[in-house]
């Protein structure tokens, strides 16, 4: 797409999306926006977000990736979510009574909540999804909560009960998952569907088109917690960083996730101080290079160490995060209660990792600088998905740091859709650079239990130690958070062990949204809790909405 300053013309279906009228259609980056005080919310105009990632469906349960569920959590509602201090609170449910022992949770729905389509929500929808879950047709990553589940109940239309045989720490936050409509898709084919496509829920967004390169939603006038001020939020798809902020400079969308470098360098203009608002708080993800376990070469642990130990990560948070980020030692970060700061660590030791290899049985024996094995050379290609700058330089480091001790590694950067189905899902590679997004409760059974690397489930790498099993198992099975605590701890010190990845580094979130968006605030569970509530003031709008 050409970096251009471009006025958003949409054609959909009663409406057009227009520039609105007047002297906000003038303003350009001769003319930045005043900042001012007391303004007044209103509603209207658009925002436009920059996504690298292709949503692959709009059904939140069979998605793994985090495009699909940005937009998804627009559409639908749980029953519960973290509120912005990061405290679990009602959604469709009204209250809850979680039973002395633990066993059995009591949800009171919401009465009058309506579906898009006006239909009712009741109990029914929340049994459909249930079912849906724990159906060995669905193809859904997040399965096992729900087969804890010993029965359900729904004595009537707005009450529904679940019993669980033994506890379960993070019973009710499973419950914030996407309730889905039992009156539009019982019967279905869940992996046929069109809804996928053309979802209907009863979030504070309505879905109304699905383009190539973008996906429009627009407000939810009926919604129960207060129509949304900003009438229409579009998904734009440009899969480069780049390309993306000459977009966001020149007016082609509102909001971006910034590089480092952007961050630092390239947005201290007066131009971008006058016309954006940056925000900096750390992520609640981290970045690693994972290892097929099923792949002969990382096998043995010792190779493993040895890679963690020959990658130098304080080059990486200096070079490619600018500092704009820290270590990761483990899954967890350094700010959560379960974070154990005391495990083995992988400072940068080239000898170290020599050491490693040699006794793993990889030595150079014919003088051409590279290792070898059995006559093999040690050889191996990272893949990581188009579009993130970060991770493409994080790979050009981590394929210098190799070389120098007599490694191969060769970089690959792949289209997103295709990256996902054709290689991550089809367990095709021999290491990857990606993510994770880090739950706020730490049970992490979906990505390192040995019984979850099926098909499309998250543990791609093959990981499999019946230690880990044992205390995933216990983690999840205790309230007592000091009892948890142990569990994950040594799960901690096992992972810093075996190293299925080299954890690298965690980023800091560094969003850009352009000012005339007003009353973002931060807070520790980041800036959209009160996406519902953000405004731009009648004076600022630049998008109209004309029948």
């Amino acid at each position: 797409m050409k970096p251009t300053k471009i006025f958003l013309i949409f054609i959909l279906a009663f409406f057009i999306i227009l520039p609105s009228c007047g002297k906000r259609q003038e303003k350009s980056e001769k003319q930045p926006i005043k900042e001012e005080i007391n303004y007044e919310p209103a509603y209207g105009d658009t925002i436009v977000e920059g996504s690298i990632g292709q949503v692959s469906t709009l059904i939140p349960q069979l998605a793994s990736d985090s495009a699909s569920h940005e937009v998804a959590d627009l559409i639908y509602n749980g029953l519960v979510r973290y509120n912005k201090d990061l405290i679990i609170e009602g959604v469709l449910a009204d209250s809850w009574k979680v039973s002395e022992d633990g066993l059995r949770i009591t949800f009171h729905l919401k009465k009058q909540v309506k579906w898009h389509d006006g239909a009712p929500f009741t109990a029914k929808d929340v049994l459909f999804t249930y079912n849906l879950m724990i159906d060995p047709k669905t193809p859904t990553a997040y399965k096992e909560d729900f087969l804890r589940v010993k029965k359900v109940e729904v004595p009537d239309d707005y009450t529904f009960v679940v019993i669980y045989d033994k506890p379960f720490a993070p019973a009710l936050i499973s419950w914030s998952i996407s309730i889905l409509p039992s009156h539009i898709l019982e019967g279905q084919d869940i992996t046929k569907t069109d809804f996928g496509r053309n979802p209907i829920g009863t979030g504070p967004y309505k879905f109304e088109k699905w383009e190539s390169d973008r996906i429009i939603l627009k407000a939810n006038d009926d919604y129960f917690e207060g129509r949304p001020y900003i009438d229409r939020v579009i998904y734009r798809v440009i899969p480069d960083n780049q390309t993306m902020f000459l977009e966001l400079k020149g007016g082609g969308i509102d909001w971006m996730g910034l590089t480092p470098i952007q961050y630092k360098r390239q947005t201290e203009t007066d131009f971008f101080r006058k016309n954006f608002q940056k925000f900096r708080y750390p992520s609640f993800s981290y970045t690693y290079l994972g290892y097929n376990l099923k792949d002969e070469k990382f096998k043995d642990k010792r190779v493993r160490q040895a890679l963690s130990y020959a990658i130098n990560r304080q080059e990486i948070i200096d070079g490619v995060l600018l500092g704009l980020g820290r270590e990761a030692t483990g899954p967890y970060l350094p700010d959560m209660w379960v974070y154990n700061p005391n495990v083995k660590r992988y400072p940068y030791d080239k000898k170290k990792a020599l050491e490693l290899l040699t006794e793993a049985g990889w030595k150079d024996t014919d003088n051409d600088g590279f290792l070898d094995k059995n006559g093999k050379k040690f050889q191996f290609t990272i893949i990581t998905n188009q579009g993130n700058s970060m991770r493409a330089r994080t790979g050009e480091i981590i394929q210098k740091n190799l070389h120098d001790i007599g490694i191969d590694v060769k970089l690959r950067i792949i289209e997103w859709a295709a990256f996902l189905k054709d290689f991550i899902n089809k367990r095709k590679f021999e290491a990857v650079i990606l993510g994770w997004s880090v739950p706020r409760d730490p049970d992490l059974y979906d990505v390192w239990h040995s019984s979850k690397t099926g098909p499309e489930e998250l543990n791609f790498v093959s990981y499999s130690n019946p230690e880990v099993d044992e205390l995933l198992e216990k983690g999840r099975s205790v309230f007592d958070q000091e009892e948890r605590k142990k569990y994950y701890y040594r799960i901690q010190e096992i992972l810093a062990e075996d190293q299925p990845y080299t954890f690298l580094y965690v980023p800091d979130a560094l969003p850009a949204i352009h000012k005339r968006f007003k009353n973002i605030k931060p807070a520790p569970a980041g800036i959209t809790y009160n996406f519902i509530r953000w405004y731009v003031p009648k004076e600022l709008q630049k998008y109209s909405i004309t029948p």
